[in-house]
């Protein structure tokens, strides 16, 4: 109690005297930073993932070939989870003598959850929301059964036993996903016209769906009250099923917010680094004068460590309520740029993280320090020259690297990541410490020619670090940000077009080309089904058929020539022109994984009533976000050509393309047109919101890096002011005290900036084509940006901080 007493008692008069201004600044900066980033990475990616709900039109949906149970909607109500319904089915719709397959789909009110149906009032019409669902005895057909049957709105179309009045004219909706399972043209109306109709009979394929919505965790708590509960022929599926642009999309949103928020805990750690030194630095003398007095080294470490464990916790607390409000203010700020009006309230998981972080932090770089300042000697009251012996290696670095290690893996938890960003880490300080001794040696050299601005550079190189890191981040972030933005082009395909007949490809792709499309390649397609593996049947390994079971539905194939720009293979060799008729296959690396085969393996397929045996030649990664023609399954060349089937391709219509749409469904009819404009909507409004949630991020860092700056500056003011006054004795004026200042930190941060420029391309070269899998283009820019950019804020900073320090008369110094 003794030590706490007057440890409390020396924080109190060391807070009046102003000596804990900068320690307090850093560590609060610190904690407003980390607490910051998490809640505006915990509310945005909540936001983000509530817009990607979208594309399944609720969060949950659960899907039946058979009517679904009651005591799942009895269940979602009690619960307070929103629910709707939706039945599928296929069945031909007529106007006159004119008829079309289509996919009916009957829905209740309140769809959709998430998201919205596009509406319009001629075919291929630019959409607009739509209120509600189809009126009792109204439809919404879409644009392509339209123009196949000659209809528009107004007309009365006969489905089953029932005729429907055309009120509005479908252009998307939420959920029709991106891939080519429903094919045919689709109609919504409402789910109580459905019994009217008389279409669904005995034997009637039909699909059932239900659909729910709520918040994070009454949604997560009924996900698994559903999983539990469900009967074995009915699918879950939440937003890690849906389609792979939005999922992929998801994914880099999250990997971003987590590099953001690792910048911000490293910086954390400087900052208190910094502050912990200059804090353990200025006490030496006290505690050396309470060993004169008596005090045990236990009781100079207990008041040591009762000191900064206060100024923890109340750096942690103003810290963590700084955050907070600072995100509140942002959050209102940006609202209007979000489409998520509602955004899902802040977790309090980030001030628990801040508290312990910041413990943790001040526990790793403090220790050593704390424990070599309980060993200062008694004699140094008498001799200043005295200090604490040195400390044993372990000791030094090891609580510090072991709180890095553990940042670095709560933020980066991927093993293989976590190894890079670590090995990437190292690397990337020992190459500051090489430059740092060629800096030394080059001043050396230019000392006479220099002047004194070299030698305070040489001299405080060793802080210069965190600008440098702050510039690192920086370069990186603009990098990554536009290359990331630079993946979805506004021109990317927007529409598919499938069952494109093989007599009809030729003049099928010059109509594109004659409406001013952007066409893509163009693919063959055939349905197969996979059914042994190296002899094996798949039902033996991977259970029955169904749509749950990857490897035993039936797949789209394809064959091809050459490997296509958005494919990179990852094992094995893509085939040459020798290879041509042999039974050789290349595999998505998504596939690949689901049904567990290598190079070498055999696979057999079943198509079109045949079996064909081929060997697995490579493996491929696809980028399916370039919207292109894809395939999982591959065949070489002259292996399927005798097969029946169509073709498929992808192009780009500018806006306004209804009339060429509306011609091109009349004179193909067979061509099934898949609009996925919308989805394209979803996808770069997912990348919008993560991109502007990173540059959020961002705001927090950079502030706390210059926090990290000031700390640097501040560290060393007293070396500082002796020196100015030395130099004003010697007869230096005070203009060139200044000039010496200014030239310091001005060459400091170019060169800080020059490597940090050069760290930064080579770490975002790393991070966006082997852990973001983005393209990577060299920009010049940035390089000067961190050359000139670094001079001037670090010049501007350091004179900032050190002009109290230049203006202090040298007589006051000395005699001090």
């Amino acid at each position: 109690m003794k030590a706490l007493r007057l440890a409390l008692r020396a924080l109190a008069r060391e807070w009046r005297s102003g000596e804990l201004g900068v320690l307090l600044l850093a560590l609060i900066v610190a904690v407003a930073a980390l607490t910051g980033v998490g809640f505006l990475v915990s509310r945005i990616s909540a936001a983000v993932t509530l817009q990607a709900s979208a594309v399944l039109a609720a969060d949950l949906r659960l899907g039946s070939p058979q009517p679904l149970g009651e005591e799942y909607f009895r269940e979602a109500e009690r619960r307070g989870v929103r629910a709707a319904r939706s039945t599928n089915l296929l069945s031909v719709v007529f106007n006159g003598d004119a008829s079309q397959l289509t996919n009916i789909r009957a829905v209740t009110q309140g769809y959709p959850l998430r998201g919205r149906v596009l509406v319009a009032d001629e075919p291929f019409g630019k959409g607009t929301s739509a209120a509600g669902i189809p009126a009792a005895g109204e439809i919404w057909p879409d644009s392509k059964l339209l123009a196949a049957l000659g209809a528009h709105v107004g007309s009365r179309l006969a489905i089953g036993a029932a005729e429907f009045r055309v009120s509005r004219v479908l252009i998307s909706r939420p959920d029709q996903g991106g891939t080519f399972a429903e094919l045919a043209p689709t109609l919504l109306m409402n789910a109580a016209d459905l019994p009217a109709t008389r279409l669904i009979q005995p034997g009637s394929r039909v699909s059932y769906g239900g659909l729910f919505a709520a918040d994070r965790s009454r949604i997560d708590e009924f996900k698994s009250w559903l999983a539990a509960h469900k009967r074995r022929s009915e699918r879950l599926r939440d937003i890690t099923e849906a389609s792979p642009q939005v999922r992929n999309a998801v994914a880099r949103a999250g990997r971003f917010l987590a590099l953001a928020s690792l910048v911000s805990v490293l910086l954390c750690a400087i900052a208190v680094a910094m502050s912990a030194r200059r804090y353990v630095n200025r006490h030496l003398d006290s505690v050396a004068l309470l060993k004169t007095l008596g005090a045990t080294r236990a009781f100079t470490l207990a008041v040591s460590v009762s000191q900064l464990f206060a100024l923890a916790l109340i750096a942690a607390t103003a810290g963590a309520v700084l955050g907070f409000l600072a995100q509140e203010w942002l959050l209102r700020t940006i609202r209007g740029l979000l489409s998520v009006t509602d955004l899902p309230g802040a977790s309090a998981t980030p001030l628990a993280v801040g508290f312990v972080t910041a413990i943790a932090v001040l526990a790793g770089f403090a220790l050593p320090p704390l424990l070599q300042l309980s060993r200062v000697p008694a004699l140094r009251v008498l001799r200043r020259d005295v200090g604490p012996p040195p400390p044993l290696v372990v000791l030094a670095f090891g609580p510090a690297l072991a709180v890095v290690l553990l940042l670095i893996y709560w933020v980066v938890p991927e093993r293989q990541m976590f190894l890079y960003f670590t090995g990437g880490l190292a690397a990337f300080v020992l190459a500051l410490a090489l430059a740092g001794a060629l800096l030394v040696t080059l001043a050396g050299r230019l000392r006479g020619r220099v002047g004194v601005a070299w030698r305070y550079g040489v001299a405080n190189l060793s802080r210069r670090r965190a600008e440098s890191l702050v510039q690192l981040l920086s370069i990186l972030r603009t990098d990554l940000n536009s290359d990331w933005q630079r993946t979805l082009p506004q021109n990317l395909p927007n529409y598919f077009f499938v069952n494109i007949p093989p007599q009809s490809r030729t003049e099928f792709v010059s109509f594109l080309q004659a409406q001013g499309a952007r066409t893509t390649r163009v693919l063959p397609m055939i349905r197969g089904r996979l059914i042994a593996i190296n002899g094996q049947p798949v039902e033996e390994s991977h259970g029955a058929h169904g749509e749950d079971n990857f490897a035993t539905r039936e797949q789209n194939l394809t064959w091809a020539t050459e490997l296509g720009p958005d494919n990179r293979i990852l094992a094995g060799r893509w085939w040459s022109a020798a290879d041509a008729g042999q039974p050789l296959v290349s595999l998505a690396s998504e596939f690949q994984e689901a049904i567990g085969v290598k190079i070498g393996d055999r696979l057999t397929f079943d198509i079109a009533g045949e079996t064909r045996e081929v060997t697995v030649a490579s493996i491929r990664k696809v980028k399916w976000d370039t919207f292109q023609p894809n395939f999982f399954i591959v065949f070489a060349p002259g292996v399927l050509e005798g097969t029946a089937g169509t073709y498929l391709t992808s192009a780009y219509f500018a806006p306004g393309a209804a009339r060429s749409l509306a011609q091109l469904a009349h004179r193909f009819p067979s061509v099934s047109i898949f609009d996925i404009d919308e989805l394209l909507a979803q996808v770069r409004s997912v990348l919008d919101k993560a991109a502007l949630a990173v540059q959020s991020v961002f705001v927090f860092t950079l502030f706390a890096g210059l926090t990290v700056l000031l700390a640097a500056v501040q560290s060393s003011r007293d070396e500082r002011r002796y020196e100015s006054a030395m130099l004003r004795t010697l007869g230096a004026s005070r203009g060139t005290v200044v000039q010496g200042v200014l030239a310091e930190f001005a060459t400091l941060g170019s060169l800080s900036g020059l490597l940090a420029a050069l760290g930064a391309s080579l770490a975002a070269f790393y991070l966006t084509t082997h852990w973001l899998e983005l393209h990577y283009v060299f920009e010049v820019l940035p390089w000067i940006e961190g050359v000139f950019g670094g001079a001037l804020l670090v010049a501007a900073g350091g004179w900032l901080a050190t002009r109290s320090v230049i203006d202090q008369p040298p007589l006051t110094t000395l005699r001090g």
